[in-house]
């Protein structure tokens, strides 16, 4: 009978069911959602809003004119850029600089986090890792004395140990040709051992059961490493080395700057030393800013071609 018909219950709206369940999932992880927000608040504050200044690129910015009132004059600051030969010489000193970086720097933390997955005497190997390590805690500062205390032309260890083969004193950091190599060797002396944390995690996850079949298939110790560590951390060296692209042109600033002088300057300079000094010194911001955002969109496309080429070799990338 119709009087009998049951009603249909109605659906909640969908909106609301989304609603509730992002509630529910908020309630539920709500102690990592508070511990990310210093993380996030970190961000906002010192990454994403400071995008906004990337506007002076596009305008002749004035200090006491502030954005709203300094004249826009659109691509000029990029045309003065690849027009002047001095930005040409730096753009050229950074990308040697960090193509020998990439070259002879990346490797290194791959290569000694191998090594020392190798020792069995844990003691040794635990001294070892603390040894290489500590340099990365040091400021670039005090390795940069460190350094020219060593290179001294008159006290200096290499200096000393030249002359007594009979062989004449070297001012290297005198010298143009010398100052790429000191850059890329310091670099690998104090960040290399840190570089291996990363490469040591991703050897802690590798099976012991593979070693151990491939030590009963009568494989040797150069065997296991090229057949199962090697492929077993690739995804994990491709990812830092996507990383390491992305940075491709900011060398840091720190780490020129306490070995930069007038005698080596031609041959050293690089667009952070050069951004520091036209910018802040001769408070040509646009320009600067212009030279930055250069930087940052070379970044990026780098990023996107390696992540893209990394996918087709070997199916792994950042996204």
């Amino acid at each position: 009978m119709p009087g009998n018909t049951p009603i249909a219950a109605s659906k909640p709206p969908k909106r609301t069911s989304m609603s509730r369940s992002r509630l529910s999932q908020f309630r539920k992880y709500k102690v990592l959602y508070i511990i990310s927000l210093p993380g996030l608040l970190y961000f906002i504050v010192f990454k994403y809003i400071p995008l906004l200044g990337s506007a002076m690129a596009f305008q002749d910015y004035n200090i006491f004119n502030g954005f709203s009132a300094s004249p826009w004059v659109g691509l000029e600051h990029f045309r003065r850029m690849f027009e002047y030969s001095e930005f040409l010489r730096i753009l050229k000193n950074t990308i040697l600089i960090g193509g020998y970086d990439l070259i002879f720097a990346f490797p290194v933390p791959i290569i000694l986090a191998i090594l020392l997955n190798e020792m069995r005497v844990v003691l040794f190997k635990r001294v070892l890792q603390t040894v290489v390590y500590m340099p990365h805690f040091l400021s670039w500062v005090i390795i940069g004395g460190i350094a020219i205390g060593i290179l001294s032309p008159s006290t200096g260890l290499v200096n000393s140990m030249l002359e007594s083969l009979g062989l004449d004193s070297i001012y290297f950091l005198g010298e143009e040709s010398y100052i790429r190599s000191i850059l890329v060797g310091s670099g690998i002396w104090k960040d290399s051992g840190w570089g291996t944390i990363v490469y040591l995690a991703a050897l802690a996850g590798i099976n012991p059961e593979l070693y151990e079949a491939a030590r009963i298939d009568g494989a040797n110790r150069w065997k296991q490493i090229s057949k199962i560590t090697i492929p077993a951390i690739l995804p994990t060296v491709v990812i830092m080395f996507l990383l390491h692209i992305g940075n491709f042109l900011d060398f840091g600033f720190e780490r020129v700057f306490v070995f930069l002088n007038p005698l080596n300057e031609n041959s050293g300079d690089i667009l952070d030393t050069y951004i520091y000094r036209v910018g802040l010194i001769q408070q040509q911001y646009s320009y600067t800013t212009a030279i930055g955002l250069f930087k940052s969109v070379v970044g990026l496309g780098l990023i996107m071609i390696g992540n893209t080429l990394s996918k087709k070799a070997t199916g792994s990338g950042l996204y």
